[in-house]
């Protein structure tokens, strides 16, 4: 009885030093969609789209049943092809996954190390003895591992975070993605429609050359020109369908659909331009919203948490206390007396430092914390430079978009409607007034050109402001809504 109440003591306190990490904590962490609520937080000031974390049959089949509705036979905006994406993206659901396993990892951290528990019998079956002489048992924990408990549980939430903001980077990232694609779709259709547009003009061009070409008012080789063009707007009409279905089923990759859901549209022709204006505080903005520098500063916080833990167990790595009792029976005289507890053990093991003083271990740390430090700051100095590439890029598309619009496209009905009136005057001769109207047709390619660049690029300030794809150019993704006409693809 007395060896069981030592014991039982020894293993009581073992235990209470190892729990000591707050259940709230462990609770926390042990949640199936711990650390999702950050994620979905940032998303939505991002882009205002909801994001979901599929983990059952259940819960696939009832997400799969909202896209659906989303989609079938519908003509999808920007900002729905963004939800569609969030919503329905595998890849996506695998970072989710990958973010479960990072709480996990940081709820074993926070369960700290088990003792070690061990039993021992000496002279089981010896006959004269009658079964057994002696019982040994103890138990064993890491007096490091207890005491720095603390502080590797503040790694491992610093860790923690930034698996948060990795899933958030992604999920960002798959909003863009399909915010691009969507844009590129739409303005693929826009073109092949306004070359369709210019191939019409063409074709009664070419035709009314054969007719002259009858009469012999027109040459041979004036017909084979209106001829040739019309057969070129036809190569060109051709290629820019074939664009507008791959630009298309790349959206349908980003937005992860396929069988029935496959029967949904896009819109004829992008959105018209909104009015902006200049934003001065946006490089300001980018440093303070970006999750991917946010992410990199963590870094540079859990190498620090590391490297201070490394220079507390750089002399000694592991300590280890092991407590024990011993209990022992004897035959006396032919008689078989109680057992007894000779005594209770106590012992502490722990490595000599001869050879390894942990001083490599440390400058590994310093070099590790310089080295993120130094990648904090080019992280910090690009950003800075995205945001103002991105923000050069949104008010130069958008001037150059303006003076098409404003500018060609009102000369271009100008000269085209001042040559109908002269041609109906029978002053200008038909393949004139078709002259002027390719003209204005190309200039209209031209400026839905341009208006796809501003909505690329306002897409990028999106993306530059929050993370996802930085990739400074003309090009992004945009927030404006469809174009409300019918879609014909």
């Amino acid at each position: 009885m007395t060896a069981s109440r030592n014991l039982s003591l020894v293993l009581s306190g073992a235990m209470l030093l190892a729990a000591c990490t707050p259940a709230s904590d462990i609770s926390r962490l042990s949640s199936p969609t711990a650390g999702f609520g950050s994620v979905a937080n940032t998303t939505k000031r991002a882009t205002g789209a909801d994001v979901v974390w599929l983990q059952t049959p259940e819960e696939v089949a009832a997400n799969t049943k909202r896209v659906s509705a989303l989609v079938a036979g519908k003509t999808i905006s920007a900002d729905t092809a963004v939800q569609i994406a969030l919503l329905n993206n595998r890849g996506l659901q695998a970072a989710y996954a990958d973010l479960g396993l990072s709480a996990a990892d940081a709820w074993q951290i926070a369960l700290a190390p088990n003792p070690s528990l061990h039993f021992g019998i000496l002279g089981l079956g010896s006959k004269s003895l009658d079964g057994f002489r002696t019982v040994e048992g103890g138990i064993a924990a890491s007096l490091v591992a207890l005491t720095t408990q603390k502080s590797r549980n503040r790694i491992a939430d610093v860790r923690f975070r930034k698996a948060q903001l990795a899933a958030a980077q992604e999920t960002l990232r798959v909003a863009t993605e399909a915010r691009r694609a969507w844009i590129d779709a739409v303005a693929a259709f826009e073109a092949a429609s306004l070359i369709g547009q210019t191939l019409e003009t063409a074709d009664a061009a070419s035709e009314l050359a054969a007719e002259l070409g009858k009469t012999g008012y027109l040459g041979r080789d004036d017909q084979a020109r209106e001829h040739a063009f019309a057969a070129e707007l036809s190569g060109q009409k051709a290629q820019a369908d074939l664009a507008a279905k791959l630009a298309k089923e790349d959206l349908t990759r980003v937005l992860g659909l396929f069988g029935a859901d496959l029967n949904y549209y896009v819109p004829n022709s992008l959105p018209g331009l909104p009015k902006i204006a200049t934003r001065n505080s946006f490089e300001a903005e980018a440093l303070a919203g970006r999750v991917d520098l946010a992410a990199a500063m963590l870094e540079l916080e859990a190498i620090a948490l590391e490297y201070r833990l490394t220079d507390r167990t750089r002399i000694v790595s592991d300590i280890a206390l092991a407590a024990g009792t011993e209990i022992e029976r004897e035959l006396e005289d032919g008689k078989r007396h109680s057992a007894q507890v000779n005594s209770v053990d106590v012992e502490i093991a722990f490595e000599i430092p001869i050879f390894d003083n942990g001083a490599a271990r440390l400058r590994k740390g310093e070099v590790a914390y310089m080295k993120a430090a130094h990648e904090l700051a080019k992280k910090a100095v690009d950003v800075r430079s995205e945001a103002r590439s991105a923000h050069i890029a949104w008010t130069g598309t958008h001037k150059i978009a303006r003076h098409y619009r404003d500018t060609l496209l009102p000369l271009r009905k100008t000269i085209e409607e001042e040559a109908l009136l002269s041609y109906n005057g029978m002053i200008t001769n038909t393949f004139e007034l078709l002259a002027d109207t390719r003209a204005r047709m190309q200039s209209n390619l031209l400026a839905a050109s341009a208006r796809r660049d501003f909505w690329l690029a306002d897409a990028n300030m999106t993306a530059v402001l929050y993370g996802g794809g930085s990739e400074v150019a003309a090009g992004g993704g945009g927030e404006a809504a469809a174009a409300e006409e019918p879609a014909g693809h």
